[in-house]
């Protein structure tokens, strides 16, 4: 490569590929740690963390929004959309959130089944009742919201350069696995106000009030969840996924809630 690149860039290539070759240590955590314990001094140490449940919402038609048209509406409504996905997942103790592009990713622990699932559903009522006619009504665009969750083993550390010559914006936590991918893949597959989960998750729901609604509007509870056949789908790993596509009850909204809240506690 001696004619093609500069000789700083070959010396940066040529240590890569030395590190590339070491072996790596993995390091069991039970549960998903505090970013501040997430490794980056030592290049070859990741962190492995079994049944990471993996949230990923973005907007649905983003493209239609324009930076260089539409600028004061774009930001109002990137600001609505990620900064309310960010405080509202924090709410419900996500213990890791990340912003990507227009959307947001919330991972949970394993036990956190049903919490992980109170805060998908209420981010996607905000969605669907709050934001999406906010943004219609300011820029007459119909920009809606998909999601999608997975659950499986990850494995984190952060890449980048610790601090480089006072800054230390160079480098972010790299989640390597499965579920980030397959959540996201979920959400791209979903329609507006549609919430797609994987079989892995869904087996994880055990509250009855995670599987069926509360009766209304006719005192008859039915099932929540619709099943989607991904067999001839070689983007997933799984061969089934769930639907939802209610939001929280007006009536009973807070309540189940708080249902599926407690249900992990107990």
């Amino acid at each position: 490569m001696s004619n093609q690149l500069l000789p700083s860039i070959e010396s940066i290539i040529k240590a890569s590929k030395e590190l590339f070759k070491q072996t790596v240590e993995i390091t069991q955590k039970s549960s998903i740690p505090d970013t501040q314990d997430i490794p980056i001094a030592n290049p070859k140490k990741w962190l492995r963390i079994e049944d990471v449940i993996c949230i990923f919402v973005d907007m649905k038609g983003s493209t239609l929004l324009s930076a260089s048209k539409h600028d004061k509406s774009t930001a109002s409504a990137y600001q609505l959309y990620t900064g309310t996905g960010v405080k509202i997942f924090h709410s419900f103790e996500s213990p890791y959130i990340d912003v990507r592009g227009d959307g947001v990713l919330a991972l949970f622990d394993s036990d956190k089944a049903h919490t992980a699932l109170a805060a998908a559903v209420t981010f996607k009522t905000f969605a669907n009742t709050v934001f999406k006619s906010l943004v219609s009504d300011k820029t007459e665009l119909d920009i809606g919201s998909h999601m999608g969750i997975d659950i499986k083993t990850l494995l984190v550390k952060k890449i980048g350069l610790k601090s480089i010559n006072g800054r230390t914006d160079r480098n972010n936590e790299v989640w390597a696995g499965r579920p980030v991918n397959m959540a996201a893949k979920l959400s791209s597959l979903s329609n507006d106000n549609e919430l797609l989960i994987s079989d892995r998750f869904f087996k994880k729901l055990k509250s009855d009030a995670a599987l069926r609604t509360c009766g209304c509007p006719n005192d008859e509870k039915v099932n929540l969840w619709e099943e989607k056949d991904l067999s001839d789908d070689d983007r997933f790993d799984f061969n089934k996924a769930y639907s939802l596509g209610s939001n929280w009850c007006t009536k009973h909204g807070k309540e189940y809630c708080q249902i599926l809240l407690d249900f992990d506690t107990e």
